[in-house]
């Protein structure tokens, strides 16, 4: 059994204590967390120790789980991964692409395992379209939620917008040609709002939006591929799949036949394929500790954390430059 500690115990880090008190193969030995009245008060809620230093912490335990504020990563990573202790790390990995190397760093030199959380890999819709998605030629993404103080510490691109950049350059696999961005600071120093296009070597194109000043909640994607559209709903755990088929079966209830130009006719089918719920917070600490146990690489790796976060800082530049160019 694996003995593991959570280092911040907010909004996030609680959701983490509770999931990992459901895993068996996990002793959860306690959490860090600086801030004494949030400390004592998580700890009488959940009945689960609290240490007095993020060093008592990590002594006591294999492995790391580190839901602090990103400020604070790379600091706490890096003490865990001296001590060789395996690691899971909130997004985004750490603040900047320098700590991000270092970090690397440091996790060859220990020889542990690391994850990275970005969870949406382990949403059940996006399991479910997981199979369904072949080369996409065009993917569009929006990703908007309500204002909430907590995060607005980073841009929306780390906030938000990790999460699709990281689904994004799972399902497309060619180097980045060209970026086209934008973004706009409404209430916070950074921007809140931002809007990218990505183009691929292969041809392919992305047109990302991160929001967090939306009057609702939404977190969609729609991929576009040869003889196929994919739809992700990954905050209603929805897939859905429509499809071009040269042989036409009018026996299908669920299909539309249409009539090209030339004659010719094609069907289009739509499916939706069953999703299987699942706590995907949980199901992703779960694959960590397959990956130690079992001596395999994390579902999630630093290099993917570390990829995902120097895209968002190549957007954050491309933001920058088109508001130097407007305020001229």
């Amino acid at each position: 059994m694996l003995r593991i500690g959570v280092l911040g115990a907010g909004h996030l880090g609680k959701i983490h204590l509770n999931c990992l008190k459901q895993i068996e193969e996990y002793a959860l030995v306690g959490f860090f967390d600086p801030a004494g009245d949030t400390a004592k008060a998580v700890e009488e809620e959940t009945g689960i120790r609290s240490y007095p230093s993020v060093d008592a912490l990590i002594d006591a335990v294999d492995v790391v789980d580190i839901v602090t504020p990103t400020i604070r990563h790379f600091e706490c990573a890096s003490k865990a991964l001296q001590k060789r202790k395996h690691v899971f790390i909130e997004k985004p990995i750490v603040a900047t692409p320098d700590e991000a190397n270092a970090l690397k760093k440091l996790a060859v030199e220990a020889g542990v395992k690391v994850q990275v959380g970005h969870v949406e890999r382990f949403n059940p819709a996006f399991i479910a379209a997981e199979p369904f998605i072949g080369e996409p030629l065009f993917v569009e993404a929006h990703r908007l939620a309500l204002f909430n103080p907590r995060g607005t510490d980073v841009p929306v691109v780390l906030d938000l917008m990790v999460h699709d950049l990281d689904i994004l350059l799972t399902i497309v696999k060619s180097p980045i040609s060209h970026i086209s961005a934008s973004g706009v600071s409404i209430v916070s120093p950074m921007p809140d709002i931002t809007n990218v296009r990505i183009e691929f070597e292969n041809g392919a194109v992305a047109n990302l939006t991160a929001s967090r000043l939306s009057m609702k909640n939404m977190r969609k994607t729609r991929i576009f591929q040869k003889g196929a559209y994919i739809t992700i709903d990954f905050l209603d755990k929805k897939t859905e799949i429509f499809r071009i088929n040269d042989t036409v079966d009018e026996t299908n209830p669920l299909s539309t036949t249409i009539t090209l130009a030339d004659g010719s006719e094609k069907q289009i089918t739509f499916e939706m394929p069953e999703i299987h719920p699942i706590n995907a917070i949980k199901t992703e600490l779960e694959s960590f500790c397959s990956a130690i146990v079992h001596n395999t690489t994390p579902a999630v790796t630093i290099d993917d954390g570390i990829n995902v976060l120097k895209l968002a800082y190549r957007i954050l530049d491309t933001v920058a430059e088109s508001v130097a160019k407007v305020k001229k």
